[in-house]
């Protein structure tokens, strides 16, 4: 499900994200006081240093990251990369940015969808959501992927904080003009099927949430979202125990085998890599049996309630399917 490290002193600088930074040139307006990025009142990292920011959960993007670098100089940032695409990345964004709240300002919350930031998500090597890291100084540090309870959180958390402490970067954030956050409007409830697939999806137990999914179906077959919520939550039982590594391994030893395309197809969608995943399949379809072709195209029609069935890419893989099939 999620995979945390022992130490995360020891992973300091195993991302690079300098490629993606376009610092400004000399002279011109930088930091997180520019335009369109997250404003900041004071520079730098030593202790009792502040930052004014709008909100202590921000949205990163490709665009304004090097600000989100620059807020990392004077307090530890968490970065939850995540897709509208999966319930479970979306519900750890909640949780993450109860619990930052909760450290009063020692933490900042960035969220990058992975969809609308194609660079952020390879620069932090994200082959799955959510994944979850740090940036210290500038300096990224990798935490966990998956879901994890708040304790081991927490845990994570607090090392963060340790570490930044030794790095020199132990200031604070506060919320511009003293106010508190400001909230999202209040979503009406989950209908309760939907509610206990969450709750099932964020402990991990991912047969229970597709139970549940399958219920609100057979109440409902025309609950899109329970229709898209069960491919989902299939994808994630997929690749559960399974790492990156060997399912690329197996898949580039294995060429002709359908099961090890699917495996890789499903870690390309899962990790925002939809045309990848779309194109690898269609393109071995023609060359499998009935059997394979009747998997494929399973598979396909899955991945397209997971994505979206307005969603471009999605049209264009469908019409290609079809002029496979007949």
């Amino acid at each position: 499900m999620s995979s945390v490290p022992p130490s995360i002193a020891n992973l300091r600088g195993a991302v690079d994200l300098s490629s993606l930074v376009n610092r400004p040139a000399p002279g011109a307006p930088a930091g997180p006081g520019a335009a369109g990025t997250p404003g900041a009142s004071a520079p730098g990292g030593a202790s009792g240093a502040a930052v004014e920011v709008p909100s202590l959960v921000l949205d990163g993007s490709d665009a304004n990251f090097s600000a989100i670098l620059d807020l990392s100089s004077t307090v530890p940032v968490i970065v939850v990369l995540w897709s509208p695409r999966s319930p479970a990345s979306e519900q750890l964004t909640v949780s993450v940015g109860s619990l930052v709240g909760a450290y009063e300002g020692r933490l900042l919350l960035v969220r990058v969808d992975v969809d609308q930031n194609p660079q952020l998500a390879a620069a932090f090597q994200a082959q799955t959501v959510p994944t979850t890291a740090a940036i210290v100084g500038g300096r990224p540090v990798p935490l966990f992927t998956g879901t994890v309870d708040e304790v081991e959180m927490r845990d994570v958390f607090d090392q963060v904080l340790q570490l930044a402490a030794q790095s020199g970067v132990a200031g604070t954030a506060a919320v511009a003009g003293g106010a508190a956050p400001a909230e999202e409007p209040a979503e009406p409830p989950l209908p309760p099927l939907h509610a206990e697939a969450y709750d099932a999806i964020e402990r991990g137990d991912y047969e229970a949430a597709a139970q549940a999914y399958r219920t609100a179906i057979a109440q409902d077959p025309r609950d899109s979202m329970a229709v898209a919520g069960l491919a989902q939550v299939s994808l994630l039982a997929r690749l559960q125990g399974k790492t990156a590594g060997e399912i690329r391994d197996a898949a580039g030893l294995n060429p002709t085998d359908v099961q090890a395309q699917l495996d890789v197809a499903d870690l390309d969608l899962s990790g925002g890599h939809i045309d990848d995943a779309f194109d690898r399949l269609l393109a071995l379809f023609p060359t499998c049996d009935q059997d394979g072709k009747n998997l494929i195209r399973t598979r396909l029609v899955e991945y397209f309630e997971v994505v979206g069935a307005t969603d471009p890419r999605v049209v264009a893989a469908r019409r290609r399917l079809t002029a496979l099939l007949y």
